[in-house]
């Protein structure tokens, strides 16, 4: 399975960022192989509707499962019809993209059965 996770640096071994529409880069994984490649998401520097942004790039990069902290509304209609599962990765800990896809691989992280917050509707964030 493709397996995208958000994380700080473009390495497997960079840190998860529980960030989703702004985080800097994606890291796509498969989790059996363990072929890796980073991507930068072009969503970060958006004005507006970053999380959309994001999901469709995830979506594109041919993700079928993606490991962040948090899906607005708008990410989380755009990833589900897409057939992306999103699940929550551990915003405690410091921990490498390598370790949140071993938790992920062990079934330990869970899945988001819809937004996890109201979203961003423009002003100051």
């Amino acid at each position: 399975m493709k397996v995208a996770i958000s994380i700080t640096g473009s390495q497997l071994d960079s840190p998860f960022d529980a960030r989703f529409g702004r985080v800097g880069t994606f890291c796509l994984v498969d989790s059996e192989s363990g072929e890796w490649s980073a991507h930068d998401n072009l969503a970060v520097s958006a004005s507006g509707g970053a999380g959309v942004l994001a999901a469709q790039f995830i979506a594109g990069l041919g993700a079928q499962a993606v490991i962040s902290g948090a899906y607005g509304p708008k990410a989380y209609d755009t990833l589900s019809p897409a057939g992306v599962k999103m699940f929550l990765g551990p915003t405690e800990e410091s921990l490498t993209a390598r370790q949140v896809l071993e938790l992920f691989n062990e079934e330990k992280l869970a899945e988001a059965n819809g937004s996890t917050h109201a979203g961003y509707h423009g002003g100051n964030h």
